[in-house]
């Protein structure tokens, strides 16, 4: 068997053909999977999975209506349903927690990639699927220890405070002033946390100059009276 017969086969949608793909997309989709997964994230191996394998068949399906059952239906049709009904999944991935952070937006959006590199591997564009997991995997993991010095090195940052009562929460803001930082805004809740009896209050810090923040989050951790801090 020579290779453009056997490209012939794996191109084709016989068993051959629909066995090459979703085996790739069970492998593709469990790359990127694996990589949320070691970062403890909802949506993991299982359901980037799944996710690529569905959209995979689903072009799978629309190619087998034309080729086989010679229906005058667009390719393309189920497939942007599938990108469409993934923004319902990405949704659901997505939170905003009670100290104003959103998580879970880079989550939402490998899976909304991953259908559509599963929707690329049912088309038997095995290419594109393959140098597509690999750029994702590069955004995920190489440049996510870039944009983390980036934002440990930016002249704002936020920061969520737990302390015992307001006298900490001024002591704070003049230990900030003192360091030469800037309290540009300053929201706090008189809601004590069930669990510890604890106020908290978010502020907005800009630094005059460049500075490391974890500098920052070790001079408000030791003003009296401050429980927790961390950086949002």
């Amino acid at each position: 068997m020579s290779f453009q017969e056997f490209m012939d086969i794996i191109q084709g949608i016989g068993i051959f053909g629909i066995l090459t793909r979703l085996v790739l997309a069970l492998a593709c989709g469990g790359a990127i999977g694996m990589e949320r997964e070691t970062k403890r994230r909802p949506a993991g191996f299982r359901t980037h999975t799944l996710i690529c394998i569905g959209a995979s068949l689903t072009t799978l399906t629309s190619l087998y209506m034309i080729q086989k059952m010679n229906l005058p239906t667009d390719p393309a049709r189920l497939g942007a349903q599938v990108i469409a009904g993934m923004s319902f999944i990405g949704a659901g991935a997505i939170i905003v927690t009670s100290r104003r952070q959103v998580k879970g937006l880079t989550t939402a959006a490998g899976l909304w990639t991953s259908a559509i590199i599963g929707i690329a591997i049912g088309a038997g564009y095995y290419a594109a699927a393959i140098i597509g997991v690999v750029m994702v995997l590069f955004a995920e993991i190489a440049l996510a220890k870039f944009e983390f010095f980036i934002v440990s090195t930016a002249r704002s940052m936020t920061v969520h405070v737990e302390f015992e009562d307001v006298h900490a929460l001024d002591a704070t803001i003049d230990r900030l002033i003192e360091k030469g930082m800037n309290v540009t805004d300053v929201e706090y809740s008189k809601m004590k946390n069930a669990e510890n009896n604890l106020s908290g209050a978010i502020f907005s810090i800009r630094f005059k100059k460049k500075m490391n923040h974890e500098y920052a989050l070790s001079l408000i951790s030791e003003i009296p009276g401050v429980h927790n801090v961390e950086e949002l």
